[in-house]
């Protein structure tokens, strides 16, 4: 069910907005993580460069569920069109709980095109305190760093380290602690 709500929704907002978008895939030998990034700035009237996106995700890591929605505004800094910072919130919902963390993300873009392709490395971390914490949930933490080549054009392939921490009120749980490698096709 969450499968179908998710390519539903994916579906839905890349059809309706003519924007660059992306979908993907990654796994383990424990776990897959679907994702889709939808941009959204045609809807909003003022960007002055910024990008606005809507990201959603399926995290299925050895017999638990996590799923994400969240929105971040991405811009590259003004002296190094290579460099790339987003910000944002995104809810998080698993068994008995539920968070909504501030997101930060940066991107470079390595200067190697001339020798491989299109290469940037990625690193994200988010975190929601006590106060951003409904449920069961005591705090959330997530860290990824991620390394990403684009193949041909539009088509990605990808590896990439996820530590994500759950703090319950009664107890502490690490909910994911693995590298994956995945595959991002982007339109």
């Amino acid at each position: 069910m969450i499968f179908r709500t998710f390519m539903l929704t994916a579906l839905l907002f890349s059809t309706s907005l003519q924007a660059q978008n992306s979908v993907g895939l990654n796994i383990n030998n424990k776990d897959f993580e679907l994702f889709s990034s939808i941009e959204i700035t045609p809807l909003s009237d003022y960007a002055s460069g910024t990008l606005y996106y809507a990201d959603i995700n399926y995290l299925h890591t050895d017999g638990d569920n996590m799923s994400s929605i969240g929105f971040r505004a991405d811009n590259t800094l003004n002296h190094s069109q290579d460099i790339s910072l987003s910000f944002g919130i995104k809810g998080v919902i698993a068994d008995d709980f539920l968070a909504f963390p501030l997101t930060f993300k940066g991107s470079y873009i390595l200067p190697l095109n001339d020798a491989i392709p299109t290469t940037s490395i990625t690193i994200g971390f988010s975190y929601a305190p006590e106060v951003l914490a409904l449920d069961e949930a005591k705090s959330y933490t997530d860290t990824k760093i991620e390394a990403n080549m684009e193949i041909v054009p539009n088509t990605h392939l990808f590896v990439g380290y996820r530590y994500i921490s759950t703090e319950y009120k009664e107890d502490d749980k690490t909910f994911n602690n693995a590298a994956y490698g995945g595959l991002k096709l982007s339109f």
